[in-house]
């Protein structure tokens, strides 16, 4: 007796030996991937020693990291440096993608110390904006630094364009930093600003705005 349900099991045995097809073709060609070697020549050209180099590779970098770290080494930042940004992104489990962004800084100005800071307390993401700009502004890398952590901290802090502002207004660096240390939240920018301009000196903004 015929079975009328023989076509739709072939059908069914037909679409699982394709899905099985297709699944060891695609594991077939991440095998072939990963067994094909590295290309670090992008590292060779922007002059990257063959030791740190051999560092990289033990890290694990891979192959978008690698023009990632060429792009870093190659505004100026040296191999231990660079060998040390991919080992901060890796001890978070992530790829290190901030190269464009660590370039645009560096090309500001801002030091190999301040953006390996910001690296540490992983702030070289999409707020890196306001930290460079900070940077151009005037402000030192110890008010940036000290922004960072506190963004990193989730903590109240001044924003860097009112910090920007209050630094157009001559307020010096090192109370804005006393400033940033104490939290005072952004909401109480225009207060600082207003109260500066009526002639507030320093240190008679530090009296007014204690520590919260």
């Amino acid at each position: 007796m015929h079975d009328a349900r023989e076509p739709g099991r072939t059908i069914q045995l037909e679409n699982l030996l394709a899905l099985a097809s297709l699944l060891a073709c695609a594991l077939l060609a991440v095998s072939c991937q990963s067994l094909m070697p590295l290309d670090t020549s992008p590292l060779d050209k922007v002059g990257m020693r063959y030791d740190s180099i051999k560092e990289l590779k033990e890290l694990h970098i891979s192959a978008p990291e690698v023009g990632q770290i060429a792009k870093v080494r190659d505004a100026g930042l040296s191999d231990a440096d660079c060998v040390e940004l991919l080992r901060i992104s890796h001890g978070r489990h992530q790829q290190f993608t901030a190269g464009d962004a660590i370039t645009t800084m560096h090309q500001s100005g801002m030091s190999e110390g301040t953006i390996l800071g910001l690296a540490n307390l992983d702030q070289l993401g999409v707020g890196y904006g306001e930290l460079q700009a900070m940077h151009l502004a005037g402000l030192s890398d110890a008010i940036i630094m000290e922004v960072a952590r506190h963004h990193a901290a989730n903590q109240p802090v001044l924003s860097g364009a009112s910090l920007g502002n209050m630094r157009n207004l001559r307020i010096d660096n090192a109370t804005l930093l006393e400033l940033v240390r104490r939290s005072i939240p952004n909401s109480e920018a225009p207060e600082i600003i207003a109260f500066r301009r009526r002639g507030a000196t320093d240190a008679e903004i530090l009296r007014h705005f204690p520590a919260q």
